[in-house]
Parts: structure tokens; C-alpha cells; sequence
């Protein structure tokens, strides 16, 4: 009798384990949140890591987990397969998928300018602009990343058709510098440390800079919004209180980026991120810094720019009616308290 007394109070809490009465809450479960960087070595995409480093996501309670992937379009596809909450990447994601009816917002808005370059080899002295793409192999991150639509965009504004020049996924970091040391790509747009990194060495010059804004501006017609993080509108609506956990985190980092110095950013970084030349790291830094946005707002007249950017040279967007208003959302990072 004994025996099967015990045997019913184990099937009972076995039952009551697995219906979730004894797990943990699920305000605490809401807590974990996976977010996917399209390269958390990109200087770029720097806040992400030093939040984490910071402690600011610890402080409002997050759970946060960073992942990595070479190229922003592969983040984009685990955050639509809700593998991810999550990413870290360009704004003109959101816009693209839109035209393709899904539903993606910037939530924090971290770039005010790409960071990207356009490096040309200097085994070839006769690309002088892209108005020279022409027959060439361009290096990318990924096909449908937003290095390609930057390429894809100056070469079509050059004169360049679509079809006349080949896009080559070659990532970034020792991916991108093999492959131009290779001439497997004649060019390419890329990020620091990488672009640092290539014109020490001799091996490579700058073709096209869009680490500030005002070269931005005048390559692209106007301010371009790029790193954010931008999360499926559906999963913002049914967890603002995350939402605003996270804004109040990475807002607290772009005034910490905007108040201290480069060398300062870099003693919290990681230090396989420098790739062996602090002093390059710092220096890159100390000259991109203006390409974040103080507060996590998006700028005023960007997502114009974007889509202006994209309709120049995307069948997919071109002629097609966006609601830029629903590509972003400034609700969390004006609520985020000052202090």
C-alpha cells in the first residue's frame, strides 16, 4: 500500500512538472532574448557587445544572448524564422521586407551613417570610381545584405547595369582580405577594422567612404540610417515591456560611446576584436564615432534617403508603396529615462 502510495505522489508531480506549475514564471522566461549580429566584431556594430559588456542588459534584467553571423541577410532570415528576437543589422531591411509583405521595425536606431567603404585593390589602378564596375567582382557580405544594396545602388547610379558586374559573398575580416589578395574580388565594401587593416598594409584604397555622414550624403543624396535593432513588429507589439528593457540598455550605451573616448570604448571591448593593432582599432574608432546616434532616434529625413537608395536599383521595392512610418518606431527610446 505504501509502495503504491509513492508511486501515485511521483506520477503527480511528474504531471504537475510537466503542465509548467513548478517552472519558472513567465515573466522570467519573457526575460531571455536572443539577438543575431550581422558581425559583432564590426566597429559598426559595436554597442551591441559593449551593452553586454557594461552589464547595461543585466541591469534591466535581461537574459541576452548575442549571436553572430558574417552577413545581416542570414540574421534577417533567423529573425523571420523566430529562431532569433532580435537583430542587429541595417535599417533598409526593414523597408525591403515590407515590400515583400512582412512587417520588420527599428526599435533602436544606433547609425546615423553606414561605416561602410568601398576598397578598391591596388593591383587596379583603373577603377577610379564605380563608374569602372563594369566587368569587375565586387566583394559583399552576403547576396541581399545591405553591402550589396549599397553596391548594387553606386554602380546603377554610376551608369553601371545590374547584370554588367558580379557580386561575390565574401564576408568580412581575413574572408574579405583573402579574397582580395586572391583578385577574387577587384573590390568591395567592407567595415573597420577591416578597412584599417587593408589600407596599412598598402594592399588596398578607399574608392567610396560612407563613415560620416557628411560623405555619406554626398555618395547616397541625403542621411542614411543604418545599424539598428530591429525586431518583427508582431513580437514588439506582444512584448513592449522587453522592448523598452532593451532600448533603455542600448540608449544608455550610445551616451556612454558619446561621453567617453575611443581608447576608453576599446578597454571594454574584447580583445580579439582589435585583431592584434589597438592603436589602428582606437584610431578607426576615434574617427567613426559620429557615425551613432546619441539617443536611439531615428534621424529625421533617413528612411527617406533608404528608400530613395533602394527604389534606385531594386525590382523588389521600385514602384511599390512603403509606410516608412511602420519601418520604425521611436516610442521606446524617447521613454527611455534620462539619467
Amino acid at each position: 500500500m505504501l509502495t503504491r502510495h509513492i508511486k501515485l505522489l511521483g506520477l503527480l508531480a511528474a504531471t504537475i512538472l510537466s503542465s509548467g506549475a513548478l517552472a519558472p514564471s513567465s515573466a522570467s522566461a519573457a526575460d531571455k532574448i536572443t539577438l543575431m549580429v550581422g558581425g559583432l566584431e564590426k566597429q559598426i556594430y559595436l554597442p551591441f557587445m559593449l551593452t553586454q559588456r557594461l552589464g547595461y542588459f543585466k541591469d534591466e534584467g535581461l537574459d541576452v544572448e548575442l549571436l553572430t553571423e558574417p552577413s545581416g541577410v542570414d540574421a534577417e532570415d533567423e529573425l523571420l524564422a523566430g529562431a532569433v528576437q532580435g537583430v542587429g543589422g541595417f535599417y533598409d531591411h526593414c523597408v525591403d521586407l515590407q515590400a515583400k509583405g512582412k512587417f520588420v521595425e527599428s526599435v533602436v536606431q544606433i547609425n546615423q551613417a553606414p561605416g561602410e567603404v568601398e576598397l578598391v585593390s591596388t593591383k587596379h589602378p583603373e577603377i577610379k570610381s564605380p563608374a569602372d564596375f563594369k566587368g569587375t567582382s565586387l566583394g559583399v557580405t552576403g547576396l541581399g545584405s545591405s553591402t550589396n544594396f549599397l553596391t548594387q545602388y553606386l554602380a546603377v547610379k554610376y551608369g553601371v547595369k545590374l547584370g554588367e558586374f558580379t557580386s561575390v559573398p565574401v564576408g568580412a575580416g581575413d574572408t574579405f582580405i583573402a579574397a582580395m589578395q586572391q583578385d577574387k574580388i577587384q573590390a568591395g565594401m567592407t567595415t573597420e577594422p577591416t578597412v584599417s587593416r587593408m589600407l596599412k598594409t598598402g594592399e588596398a584604397r578607399v574608392l567610396v567612404d560612407l563613415r560620416s555622414m557628411e560623405t555619406t550624403k554626398a555618395a547616397l543624396g541625403g542621411t542614411y540610417p543604418a545599424t539598428a535593432l530591429y525586431m518583427q513588429t508582431s513580437w514588439v507589439e506582444a512584448h513592449k515591456t522587453e522592448a523598452q528593457k532593451l532600448a533603455n540598455a542600448l540608449v544608455k550605451t550610445l551616451r556612454f560611446i558619446n561621453a567617453h573616448s575611443a581608447d576608453e570604448i576599446a578597454d571594454k571591448m574584447p580583445k580579439e576584436y582589435l585583431v592584434g593593432d589597438r592603436e589602428g582599432y582606437v584610431k578607426a574608432l576615434a574617427d567613426g564615432k559620429g557615425m551613432f546616434t546619441p539617443d536611439g532616434v531615428m534621424p529625421e529625413g533617413g528612411p527617406e534617403t533608404v528608400l530613395a537608395v533602394l527604389s534606385g536599383f531594386s525590382k523588389n521595392v521600385k514602384g511599390k508603396t512603403i509606410d516608412l512610418s511602420k519601418t520604425y518606431t521611436t516610442e521606446f527610446v524617447k521613454n527611455v529615462p534620462k539619467s
